[in-house]
């Protein structure tokens, strides 16, 4: 267990829901195998509490947070200062507060990267077909526009699409309903929706028309292998999990709140897949 007095440092995730999130097993884990002074805890904020809980979290001591599904971009509205990756995105997944003011990253962006290599795929092979408009998709959009890959965009309410190509120049967007058909023109194909996720409804998504060198990548992890990721497989594309990012973007602040830089290694993912799949009916 890892240390525990009353000069610890706290950390946490916020979320709402927050039940699926796997970030305390990982960073339980480093704080253990570091043998740190410290505590990473779940917290349940709705939307509407999202500022005033960051502001009493500051007020509190906490060293910072993780934020996740829905708060991404609201986290960024409440940050002092945010570096040029979450700028770009307009949404902030890492906050880290220093002397009362609250700082703001997007290490989504370096992880999601990250995870693709870990997984042979070259982001660079094609273009990307993008599913979803919100704050993951946003970070999507940088990591993938940095490596010049030509990005298409399909989300179930089109209005907030176009919100993102207007902030994104070179987005294409397509109607939600035009997904199946547009298969055939990517190499990628990313989900950034909840859909998929442990208690959502599964992403409907005909895969037939894939070119079999498309890859599939589901930023959901929570189940493990989620149905278009289970679909993906059976027709012999290349998948790439979401677990894998969110054990790469964790590093940023683990470090920046316990002063370690940690290790992504096949030990931490056995021990964070293991309680996944323990999960699974």
């Amino acid at each position: 267990m890892p240390i525990l007095s009353g000069e610890a440092r706290v950390a946490g995730v916020i979320g709402w829901p927050v039940g699926h999130s796997r970030s305390p097993r990982l960073h339980g884990f480093w704080l253990d195998r570091y043998r740190i002074d410290g505590a990473y805890v779940p917290l349940a904020v709705k939307p509407e509490h999202f500022s005033v809980t960051i502001r009493g979290l500051v007020a509190a001591g906490f060293a910072g947070v993780n934020v996740t599904i829905p708060h991404k971009e609201a986290a960024f509205a409440v940050c002092d200062a945010v570096g040029e990756s979450a700028r770009k995105a307009g949404a902030v997944n890492t906050l880290v507060f220093r002397d009362g003011r609250i700082d703001g990253a997007n290490s989504d962006i370096s992880g999601f990267l990250e995870n693709l290599h870990a997984h042979n795929v070259d982001p660079k092979a094609g273009p990307a077909l993008i599913l979803g408009a919100g704050g993951a998709a946003r970070a999507i959009v940088v990591a993938l526009q940095q490596e010049g890959v030509p990005l298409t965009i399909a989300n179930r309410a089109r209005d907030r699409a176009e919100a993102l190509a207007r902030d994104f120049s070179g987005l294409k967007v397509i109607d939600w309903s035009a997904r199946d058909q547009a298969i055939a023109d990517y190499a990628l194909i990313v989900n950034t929706t909840a859909l998929g996720m442990e208690g959502q409804p599964d992403l409907s998504l005909d895969l037939s028309l894939a070119s079999n060198r498309a890859a599939v990548a589901d930023l959901v992890y929570v189940p493990l292998e989620t149905p278009l990721l289970a679909a993906a497989r059976a027709r012999g594309l290349r998948t790439v999990e979401g677990l894998g990012m969110l054990l790469h973007q964790a590093r940023p602040g683990f470090a920046a709140w316990f002063g370690v830089e940690p290790e992504v290694d096949e030990a931490l993912y056995r021990f964070v897949a293991a309680d996944l799949l323990r999960s699974e009916p």
